[in-house]
């Protein structure tokens, strides 16, 4: 029997966005667990499971079925600090598979009467499961949303 073949491919990506919204507020849509569920997650998701402790150490899961397909979040916080950063590593799994483990750093700085946002991404993904290339468009527009919510 053949023994199975394992790879992983690496991909570090940067986005940056500007939101109308004070630091405080798009602080609060990560911070507060109600805030970030009206943004995080896809939209036709029947969520099954959310958990946030959102503190150094805290650890936070969201698992969601879209199309009949359980989609599961996993992360910890390492570094938090008050409306300026925060840093969480993430695993990512798809009915069951681990997709990929990630490291994600959220920097807010002030812009005015509005908020740059700058989100950077180092990932680990496994086994050919997803590309790299779809976790930025992924997360392109969940921080597309998270600008809807915040001009809602």
């Amino acid at each position: 029997m053949t023994a199975p073949t394992h790879s992983v491919r690496h991909d570090t990506f940067v986005l940056e966005r500007s939101y109308p919204a004070a630091v405080a507020r798009v602080w609060a849509a990560f911070a507060d667990p109600e805030a970030k569920a009206a943004w995080f997650g896809a939209p036709d998701a029947a969520t099954t499971e959310r958990t946030v402790d959102f503190r150094v150490g805290g650890r936070e899961v969201s698992e969601a079925v879209l199309d009949g397909t359980s989609h599961r979040f996993e992360s910890r916080y390492f570094e938090i600090v008050e409306r300026s950063r925060i840093v969480y590593a993430y695993d990512l799994y798809v009915a069951g598979v681990k997709l990929s483990t990630s490291l994600t750093t959220i920097e807010l700085h002030d812009e005015g009467s509005g908020t740059r946002l700058v989100f950077t991404e180092h990932g680990a993904f496994y086994d050919g499961h997803e590309e790299p290339g779809l976790r930025r468009e992924g997360t392109e527009q969940l921080l597309g949303t998270l600008g809807a919510a915040l001009a809602a």
